[in-house]
C-alpha cells in the first residue's frame, strides 16, 4: 500500500510540474495571440493587460488587404517547405535504407562522414553555401531555397537507425515473391515506416517554415522572400509595427500547426529511433 501511495503522490507531483511547464510554455503563445487583436498604441503602452481592451481587426485586414507582397510571401514559404520536405522524405529515406541494408564499397566512410556532418553547425555552411549558388546563378530563387535543404544529415542517421531494426523477414519473404530491392523499398519498407516518415516530415517542415537565416542570405528581391523574412520588413527605423507582426505570426503557425495536427495519429505509435549496430 505504502508504495501504491507513493507512487500516486509522484505521479501527482509529475503531472503539476508537466502542467507549469506546459503553462510557461502557453502564455507567451496566448499573449501574441491577444496582441493579433490589439491596436499598436495599446502593445506599447506598458500596460500588461492581458485581454485586449479595443479589440479589432485591422491588423489582419492590413496584412491581407493592404500589404501587397504578403499573399506572395505566404506562397513562397509554402512553395519552399512542401518542396524540401517532399525531397528529404524521399532522398533521406534512400540514404537511410542504403546504408542499413546494402552493401556496397565505402558503406563504413560514408556513414562516418555523415556523423561528422552532424557535428558542423548549419552557421558555418551559410557563407559557402552562398558562393556556390552564386556561382551557378541560383541567388534569389526557388531552386537556391530547395536544393541546399533538400537532404538532412540528422534524418539519414535517424532513418537508418529505423531501418537497422526493420525485421528482415518481411523482406525476405518479399524476395521470395519476386520483388527487387528497389520493389522492397516502395512497397514493403516505406508503407511500414510510416511513424518515422511522419516525424521526420513535421521536423523538416517546421525547419524549412521557419528557417530566416538561408532566406536572409540568398534572397534579395521582396517578392521572392519567404514569411520569415517577410515579417521583416514590418519593423521600421524608428518603430516596429507589433500589431502587424503579431497578426502575421498568428497566420504564419497555422501551417505548421495543420501539419502536426495531420501526422500526430502516428505519434502516439510506439516508435524506436534507436538501435543495434549496422
Amino acid at each position: 500500500m505504502k508504495n501504491i501511495s507513493r507512487f500516486f503522490w509522484l505521479k501527482i507531483l509529475l503531472y503539476c510540474v508537466l502542467t507549469i511547464y506546459a503553462l510557461i510554455t502557453l502564455i507567451p503563445f496566448l499573449w501574441a495571440l491577444s496582441a493579433s487583436f490589439k491596436p499598436l498604441s495599446e502593445i506599447v503602452s506598458g500596460n500588461p493587460n492581458f485581454l485586449p481592451q479595443n479589440f479589432t481587426f485591422d491588423n489582419y485586414k492590413q496584412i491581407f488587404l493592404q500589404e501587397p507582397l504578403f499573399w506572395r510571401w505566404l506562397f513562397n514559404s509554402l512553395i519552399i517547405a512542401i518542396s524540401v520536405t517532399i525531397l528529404n522524405l524521399l532522398l533521406n529515406s534512400m540514404a537511410g535504407y542504403a546504408l542499413a541494408r546494402l552493401r556496397f564499397v565505402g558503406k563504413r566512410f560514408w556513414f562516418f562522414l555523415i556523423l561528422a556532418v552532424l557535428a558542423v553547425p548549419a552557421q558555418i555552411t551559410l557563407i559557402p553555401t552562398f558562393l556556390i549558388l552564386k556561382a551557378i546563378g541560383w541567388l534569389n530563387s526557388y531552386q537556391g531555397m530547395i536544393v541546399p535543404s533538400m537532404v538532412n544529415a540528422t534524418f539519414i542517421f535517424m532513418m537508418r537507425q529505423f531501418f537497422v531494426n526493420f525485421p528482415k523477414e518481411l523482406e525476405e519473404a518479399a524476395q521470395l515473391d519476386g520483388l527487387n530491392t528497389f520493389g522492397i523499398f516502395r512497397h514493403i519498407v516505406l508503407p511500414l515506416a510510416k511513424p518515422a516518415l511522419a516525424a521526420q516530415a513535421v521536423f523538416v517542415f517546421m525547419g524549412s517554415w521557419n528557417n530566416f537565416l538561408l532566406p536572409l542570405v540568398i534572397l534579395f528581391d521582396p517578392e521572392m522572400f519567404t514569411l520569415p523574412l517577410g515579417l521583416n520588413s514590418f519593423k521600421g527605423q524608428y518603430i516596429s509595427y507589433w500589431n502587424y507582426i503579431m497578426a502575421a505570426s498568428m497566420v504564419f503557425t497555422l501551417p505548421a500547426l495543420a501539419i502536426y495536427a495531420f501526422f500526430n495519429r502516428y505519434f502516439i505509435q510506439n516508435v524506436t529511433f534507436t538501435g543495434g549496430k549496422g
